[in-house]
C-alpha cells in the first residue's frame, strides 16, 4: 500500500510512521510511505522525515490514478482539516487512519483518523477524519463525531458525546455524560461541566461561553451517504 501524507510538518508523524513500521509482522505487511503533500510551495522539492516533498494539492490526480491512498496530518483547524480531508474524498481520493499501534482500537472506527498513543475505554466510537493527539483518555461508551480536534493530555469522560467538526484544547476536561456540539470550541485547560451549543467557544473553569464560532459548516462528515 502506498500512502502519501498530508502536511509536511508536524515531527510527531515520523514517530507514529516508525512505529507502524515496528509493528508489522514482516516487511511485506508494511506500508510504503513514499512522501508527503504540501501546499506551501517553497516545501516543493525538500524532503521531510527523510521522504520527499512531492507537491501540492496539483498532485492529487496522479497520485490517486497510481493507487496511492492519503494520510491527513493536519491539525491547525477542524476548519482546515475537514476541507483538506473533504478535497481527497472528493476526487477520489482513498484516506487511510494513521494509529499509533500502541493505541487500542475504539469499538467502532472511521476512516481517515489520525490518532497518537491515547486510551480508549470500553464501547467508545469515533467517526471519520478526526485527530487525537498523545496522552489524551477516551472513557467508555463516549462518541466522538467527524473532523473532531482534540488537543494533548485531554480528558473526556464516560458517556461524552463530541459533536462534528469540535476543536478541543490541550488538557481540557469533559465532565461525564455530556454534549458539545457540533463545531464548538474548547479552550485550553478548560472544565467543561455542562452542555456546550453548537458552533459556542468556551474557555475557563467552569468552562463559559464566550462567542461563537462563524457557521460554516452544518457538519463534518467527508463521506457522502452512498459510500
Amino acid at each position: 500500500m502506498k500512502v502519501v501524507i498530508i502536511g509536511a510538518k508536524n515531527p510527531e508523524t515520523g514517530r507514529t510512521m516508525s512505529a507502524i513500521r515496528s509493528a508489522q509482522a514482516s516487511a511485506d505487511d508494511n506500508p510504503d510511505f513514499v512522501g508527503f503533500l504540501d501546499n506551501n510551495s517553497q516545501l516543493c522539492g525538500t524532503t521531510f522525515l527523510g521522504l520527499p516533498v512531492l507537491g501540492g494539492f496539483e498532485q492529487l490526480d496522479r497520485l490517486i490514478a497510481e493507487g496511492c491512498v492519503f494520510v491527513n496530518s493536519i491539525g491547525g483547524t477542524t476548519v482546515s482539516r475537514y476541507e483538506t480531508s473533504k478535497v481527497v474524498a472528493e476526487k477520489g481520493g482513498r484516506l487511510v487512519n494513521f494509529i499509533h499501534p500502541a493505541t487500542d482500537l475504539p469499538s467502532v472506527l472511521g476512516i481517515g483518523n489520525y490518532i497518537q498513543q491515547i486510551f480508549i475505554q470500553a464501547d467508545v466510537e469515533i467517526g471519520d477524519n478526526t485527530y487525537i493527539n498523545v496522552g489524551t483518555v477516551i472513557a467508555h461508551q463516549s462518541r466522538i463525531g467527524h473532523s473532531v480536534f482534540i488537543g494533548q493530555l485531554t480528558s473526556i469522560c464516560g458517556e461524552v458525546t463530541i459533536g462534528d467538526g469540535v476543536y478541543i484544547g490541550t488538557h481540557a476536561t469533559i465532565l461525564p455524560r455530556l454534549t458539545i456540539g457540533d463545531w464548538a470550541t474548547i479552550g485550553a485547560g478548560a472544565v467543561v461541566l455542562k452542555d456546550v451549543p453548537p458552533y459556542a467557544v468556551v474557555v475557563g473553569n467552569p468552562a463559559r461561553i464566550i462567542r461563537y464560532n462563524d457557521r460554516l459548516y452544518t457538519d463534518g462528515k467527508i463521506r457522502s451517504s452512498t459510500d
